[in-house]
């Protein structure tokens, strides 16, 4: 009997996790302990362990020891530590490698890997797939009844390509079920250009830099394989899982927009949505707005896959990462904002990647709780230990969800077709560039906002925007007609409509299955210089916005049939056409930005749309740039998260409400302050039931016997 996953992953008193990847493999018996005790002292309530374990836990092929790792477990429950246990799939022990060569990858250029790096193993391969299942299945039943086991935490940041004659006759296996015919896959990939007409189907290769580079049908039809061939081997593991262990939630850390893979599919298998974070604080002081609207961007694109419910943040630094071009460590009070602002938008967890720093090896500086010889008394542990303390104040929280009215497509297919094509501006196609822009639009105004694939449903939004929607996939017109006919207010941008989902040109051209929708015609699309500017000048139904406002990049030319005009060109020879525009249709309205618009413009039609449309936000007043608030419901009451993301303090007037400081912040009848990099949670009184997400439904599993 399906139950509500929340109540397996926490008590009933409720709490948020605290922890972090623990990898007591690399130290002895006495730092275990040492750990633990420090796990205390800063309020760790969870660890993740096992996932690099495997050389350790199967020390030859078929001789596990597990003996070790029971006093682990041990020290943990004694503790009263939580665990996801983790599957070790993600690194392989160098005797596997050497035994079973076939287990390694095989690069694009047709070379077999040597052993060594994380993921560089091929997720066809039998034999791999035997041996995870049986290590799998080794530690389900010596674990999976245990109480303190929280959560199966699979493998680790799936992603990666095979090229090896395995995965060649997977993918040949793959196009089969999906076209059914070489006749249906020579049209879909338009084939006839430069006769690369199939006529066998061993005749087909993956995409190589050797071999077919350029086939868009091809190289889209191979990230989908290679998507399809991740679940199925997650897929693989679980049911190793599941011999012996039928109720533990499972989930796998995800790694936000990342284009491996479709995370949407690998997500729409787990039982809880989790994801590692890891944004670049402090590159720019000038930009650490845009940093946190990018950041609130992918904690909500995870809260959204999950179907609105609470997801984890299963990884994040403490301090400082090793692997970006400049490593900065988070300034005093980022540790705090950072990690309350995933509660924010959703998570029921902060955890670190890791607890104890490595003495060697590739992440060696890369950030931890207790670094090189600190212990407990660097500035880093002791921020950990008071956000430790203000999420133990949080448990209430736990299982809140947020109410959202409105939407963004953020979709891979999309995506990866879209950045495959061959025209305009090649040197800046800007897709996540563009969704980032109408998201910040939104978050700037603190009003939440889901990230959705094509195929979630759009029922329950107001307003749904589809930056970039160059690839339609069956059915979605229909749907998007429908929302708007029953009141919504869907807002297309430049590049949309172009293609079907076999990135095929739709017959008619750019926005053939949405004229009618839209009631305009795409004519053709202008190129602008680097620095051109193209001025936007908006007509009288759009009064609110008023400003020095221009396109960049590129500027498309509108026939209107049907639709009104809300705003033009004002220069270039196309000067007085349209470039925003609107079409009622039932009660609601399609409206269609025709150019890249600079986020001035953007920022100020997001506002006038939001007015008109009623859109709620999460604080009832104008914040001042660079605050933005989030809110979590739960029952009768909403927790309201304001977040300071400016270097200096701000004053945050409270509109008249009666709020309740859940973590010590003094609040005054008028407003309250809050410092630098400041952040606070304040608790407003009867809401009423929370407004369900418009997202994907979410499959449920049932609490242990």
């Amino acid at each position: 009997m399906p139950i509500d996953i929340t109540r397996t992953l926490w008590s009933p008193q409720g709490r948020i996790l605290h922890g972090a990847d623990y990898c007591p493999e690399q130290w002895s018996p006495d730092v275990w302990r040492e750990d633990i005790a420090l796990m205390q002292q800063c309020g760790v309530n969870v660890v993740s362990i096992g996932m690099f374990a495997w050389s350790f836990l199967e020390t030859d092929d078929e001789k596990y020891d597990f003996g070790w790792f029971d006093e682990v477990v041990g020290l943990l429950t004694r503790a009263e530590i939580s665990i996801f246990m983790a599957t070790p799939s993600g690194a392989r022990p160098a005797w596997l490698a050497q035994r079973y060569p076939e287990v390694l990858r095989v690069n694009k250029n047709g070379q077999r890997n040597g052993f060594g790096f994380r993921h560089n193993h091929c997720m066809t391969s039998p034999q791999y797939r035997r041996k995870v299942a049986a290590i799998n299945e080794q530690l389900a039943r010596r674990y999976g009844h245990l109480d303190q086991v929280l959560l199966w935490h699979v493998s680790n940041e799936y992603c990666g390509e095979c090229f090896c004659d395995l995965c060649k006759a997977a993918f040949r296996e793959w196009l089969q079920r999906r076209y059914g015919s070489l006749e249906a896959l020579n049209k879909a990939w338009w084939t006839a250009f430069w006769s690369h007409v199939y006529t066998d189907w061993s005749q087909v290769e993956p995409p190589t830099p050797h071999g077919e580079p350029q086939l868009h049908g091809l190289n889209l039809d191979w990230k989908r394989f290679t998507t399809a061939q991740t679940v199925d081997f997650m897929q693989a593991e679980i049911a190793a899982l599941r011999l012996c262990d039928q109720t533990t939630p499972v989930t796998t850390n995800t790694m936000g927009i990342f284009d491996g893979v479709d995370s949407s599919k690998i997500c729409a298998e787990l039982d809880v949505v989790s994801w590692d974070a890891y944004p670049r604080w402090h590159d720019d002081a000038k930009d650490e707005v845009l940093v946190a609207s990018r950041t609130g961007f992918w904690h909500d694109l995870n809260r959204s896959l999950g179907g609105g419910k609470p997801f984890l943040l299963m990884e994040s630094t403490p301090s400082i990462l090793n692997w970006q071009e400049v490593n900065r460590p988070k300034q005093p009070g980022m540790h705090r904002l950072s990690s309350l602002q995933a509660v924010a938008h959703g998570a029921d967890s902060v955890q670190y990647f890791q607890w104890r720093a490595s003495r060697g090896g590739p992440e060696k500086f890369h950030g931890a709780v207790v670094n090189h010889g600190h212990t407990a008394n660097s500035r880093v542990f002791r921020e950990v230990a008071e956000l430790g303390q203000t999420l133990a104040g949080l448990g209430e929280l736990s299982g809140a969800t947020t109410p959202v009215e409105a939407a963004i497509y953020f979709d891979w297919d999309n995506r990866w077709a879209y950045e495959d094509n061959q025209s305009l501006r090649n040197d800046r196609k800007g897709y996540i560039e563009e969704i980032e822009t109408w998201y910040h639009a939104l978050w700037r105004q603190s009003i939440a906002t889901d990230l959705i694939v094509e195929e979630a449903p759009i029922d329950g939004y107001k307003l749904v925007i589809a930056p970039l929607l160059y690839m339609l996939k069956d059915g979605v017109a229909e749907r998007m007609t429908r929302f708007v006919e029953g009141g919504g207010c869907l807002l297309f941008t430049y590049g949309s409509g172009w293609v079907n989902d076999s990135d095929l040109i739709f017959e008619g051209g750019q926005l053939a299955p949405l004229r009618e929708l839209l009631g305009i015609r795409v004519l053709e699309t202008f190129v602008h210089r680097d620095h051109e500017r193209v001025a936007i000048v908006p007509e009288r139904a759009l009064s609110a916005l008023s400003g020095d406002y221009a396109s960049v990049d590129l500027s498309e030319l509108i026939e209107v049939e049907g639709a009104e005009v809300l705003a033009r060109y004002g220069s270039q020879y196309f000067s007085g056409t349209p470039c925003l525009t609107r079409n009622r249709v039932g009660r609601g309205a399609a409206m269609y930005s025709g150019c890249r618009a600079e986020a001035a413009f953007v920022n100020d039609l997001v506002a006038d749309l939001s007015e008109s449309l009623g859109l709620a936000t999460c604080w009832p007043c104008a914040l001042p740039e660079g605050v933005h608030a989030r809110q979590r419901v739960n029952g009768d009451h909403r927790y309201v998260f304001l977040m300071n993301f400016t270097h200096h303090t701000q004053a945050i007037p409270l509109a008249g409400q009666e709020v309740a400081s859940l973590d010590g912040v003094s609040v005054s009848d008028e407003s309250l302050s809050l410092k630098p990099l400041g952040v606070t949670v304040v608790k407003v009184g009867h809401t009423g039931e929370p407004k369900p997400a418009a997202a994907m439904p979410r499959p449920l599993v049932s609490t242990k016997s």
